[in-house]
C-alpha cells in the first residue's frame, strides 16, 4: 500500500528545515524534505524562493505533526524540558550512584 504524504509546512533555509526534520524524527513521525529550484542544484542557497523547502509527512500523522510544530514555534517545546528538570521528571532517583559511594 502507498503511503500519501502532505506538505506540512514550509520554509526558507536548509538548517530550520534539518531541525524540524529532526524534531519530527524524534516523535517517530517519518519526514521527506523537499528541496526543490536551483538554489539546491549545486551550492545551498537560504534566500527567497530558492532557499524554499517542503516538509512533507504521511497524512495519517498530519495531526499530531502541526501540534508538535505549533508547540515549537509557541516555545512550549523548551518549557516543557525546563519544568522536566525542575521536577526531576526523567532524571535517575538519587540512589541511583549510591553504590558507587560505598566504594
Amino acid at each position: 500500500m502507498e503511503e500519501n504524504w502532505i506538505v506540512v509546512e514550509e520554509i526558507y533555509g536548509d538548517l530550520q528545515a534539518e531541525i524540524l526534520r529532526g524534531l519530527l524524527e524524534a516523535q517517530e513521525i517519518p519526514v521527506i524534505l523537499s528541496q526543490e529550484g536551483a538554489g539546491h542544484s549545486v551550492y545551498s542557497v537560504g534566500v527567497g524562493a530558492l532557499g524554499r523547502v517542503q516538509i512533507l509527512i504521511p497524512v495519517k500523522f498530519s495531526q499530531q505533526a502541526r501540534q508538535l510544530l505549533k508547540d515549537y514555534y509557541a516555545g512550549r517545546l523548551v518549557n516543557l524540558t525546563l519544568a522536566d528538570e525542575e521536577t526531576g521528571e526523567n532524571n535517575p532517583p538519587d540512589d541511583a550512584g549510591a553504590e558507587e559511594d560505598q566504594g
